[in-house]
């Protein structure tokens, strides 16, 4: 019987096996399977990178209940970062990130991963992007016109050489490619005065020089070249402005600063004149500063009265021009806009004068109340001394009175003129303190006293937070200055102020400066030497 369902007995026992285990692994799974969690690659120092260099990636995570998972940067993408929703990350960093005193810049940037089921992850990772410089750059420059029995000068265009960077340049000669006798300095300028072989040489044809242009402190090189040609006529000379602008637009008060530099193919000395015509007569002829024969400066700053009301702009060309010594002549032509421009210091000042005028005022209260509580303040303790000296002198007259007639049995003559006197002084102190003039009342001294320290206290506080909170010039430009200067000056002129009993012809007899006013409110501050 066994033997005969042994078949259908190992079907089950192989069904029950196969569920077991998968329900171990399913188990396991379970177990093993965590949270969603977000995996980076495994290389060291993956994340640093390389400006110009980029770096290609995919993002990967692991745990989490479902398969499906979309990926996004929470915070800190940067512009030229591409991260689509799979994971796939790629970015360049740009050369302009870092410099040579700035070597290297953090980015931290903040990956984030959603699945399906609604389970999410985030993680951080900071790229350390390090800078990489890059050689300078060469142009094609002007050729070299070389005369004959001249000591040729040539001062390579720094226009034509530049470093990507910014780095500072030398120009550095290839000694076996120069002619004999050519020199060039470390600031680009060629001095060569050619043999009559080296001319005649050179006017079979033209030749090339080489040097090498030199970053610092990197020390990367660039090779460039120059044509010489030889010259038989009186060519013009020629300058270059930098910045290289056709129109300078600049607001009033701004200093305009532009930098010339002049060549001339038949050598520097040839140059004779430098200068400029505007259309614009206020533009003084002092601008154009001379810095060395071939170099000159325009410097010009333009007063807030040079566009005049109403107009919003002004505009008018200026033309430069070189000159040689025969008259040969260049020129160059840039129209400058200059815009209208309030003057904020003129709004500054008289903002300040509004906030001063209302601390020197308090000041001023407050130097009046302090005059005014010394005095109650006396007063006081002369009515306090007045009403005890009353009591004494009447008790003591009193007596005199009632003791007479005991001291002066024998001489009644005598006696009454003992009590005549002693009346008489009763009633005249009676009558001098119905009236006060002896002593005051001390409730009302006191009262009037403490009703000015009141004041003299409310007013202080008011002032020192109104002096803290317009010290400085851009609080004093927003739109709630003037409200809080008139319910600061509103405190100054309230009616119960007249029950202080101030004087109205009171002047005070110390100069109201600034220490005066620092030592009444301390977070004063006074307008400094620049902004006057």
């Amino acid at each position: 019987m066994i033997t005969k369902h042994i078949h259908k007995i190992l079907i089950l026992l192989t069904a029950v096996f196969l569920f077991s285990k998968a329900q171990g692994q399913d188990n396991m799974k379970s177990s093993a399977t965590g949270p969603l969690q977000i995996v980076f690659p495994n290389e060291s120092e993956w994340n640093v990178l390389l400006e110009g260099k980029e770096i290609n990636f995919h993002l990967q995570t692991r745990g989490g209940r479902s398969d499906s998972v979309r990926y996004n940067i929470s915070s800190g993408l940067v512009k030229d970062m591409r991260f689509d929703s799979l994971g796939h990350f790629v970015w360049t960093p740009s050369y302009d990130i870092a410099d040579r005193i700035n070597t290297s810049k953090s980015f931290p940037v903040v990956f984030e991963a959603l699945t399906k089921t609604g389970e999410s992850a985030s993680r951080e990772v900071v790229f350390k992007v390090i800078h990489v410089n890059r050689p300078p750059q060469v142009d094609e420059l002007k050729p070299f016109y070389i005369q004959y029995k001249t000591q040729n000068t040539y001062q390579i265009d720094m226009n034509s050489v530049r470093d990507p960077d910014g780095d500072p340049i030398v120009f550095i000669p290839i000694l076996e490619e120069m002619p004999e006798g050519m020199r060039l300095s470390s600031a680009g300028e060629i001095a060569w005065e050619p043999s009559t072989k080296q001319f005649n040489i050179l006017k079979e044809s033209p030749k090339y020089v080489e040097f090498y242009v030199e970053d610092q402190p990197s020390k990367e090189r660039t090779k460039g070249r120059l044509r010489l040609n030889i010259t038989q006529m009186d060519l013009a000379p020629d300058f270059t402005i930098v910045p290289q602008v056709s129109t300078v637009r600049s607001a009033e008060n701004n200093r305009i600063n532009l930098r010339f530099a002049l060549s001339d193919p038949n050598g520097e000395d040839d140059i004779s004149t430098f200068a400029f015509i505007s259309e614009n007569k206020n533009v003084p002829k002092e601008a154009l500063v001379k810095n060395a024969p071939t170099s000159y400066e325009f410097i010009w700053e333009p007063g807030y009265d040079f566009v005049k009301d109403p107009f919003d702009t002004l505009s008018f060309n200026i033309i430069f021009y070189v000159m040689d010594k025969a008259q040969n002549k260049k020129e160059k032509t840039i129209r400058f806009v200059i815009k209208n421009t309030v003057d904020e210091s003129l709004r500054d000042a008289y903002v300040y004068g509004l906030y001063k005028g209302a601390l020197v005022n308090a000041w001023g209260l407050l130097e009046q109340m302090q005059e005014k509580e010394i005095y109650l303040k006396k007063a006081y303790s002369k009515a306090k001394r007045g009403k005890r000296s009353r009591s004494l002198l009447n008790a003591s007259l009193g007596a005199t009175t009632g003791l007479a007639p005991q001291f002066t049995q024998s001489d009644p003559k005598t006696r009454g003129y003992i009590t005549t006197i002693g009346g008489t002084t009763v009633a005249t102190v009676g009558t001098l303190e119905a009236t006060e003039v002896i002593g005051k009342s001390t409730n009302g001294l006191l009262d009037r006293f403490n009703y000015v320290l009141q004041k003299k206290n409310e007013l202080q506080n008011k002032g020192d937070v109104f002096a803290r909170e317009y010290a400085q010039k851009s609080a004093r430009r927003t739109p709630d200055f003037i409200r809080k200067l008139d319910e600061f000056k509103s405190l100054m002129n309230l009616s119960g102020l007249v029950a202080l009993e101030l004087d109205a012809n009171w002047e005070n007899k110390k100069e109201a400066t600034d220490t005066a006013l620092k030592k009444a409110f301390k977070d004063f501050v006074p307008l400094t030497k620049d902004e006057n």
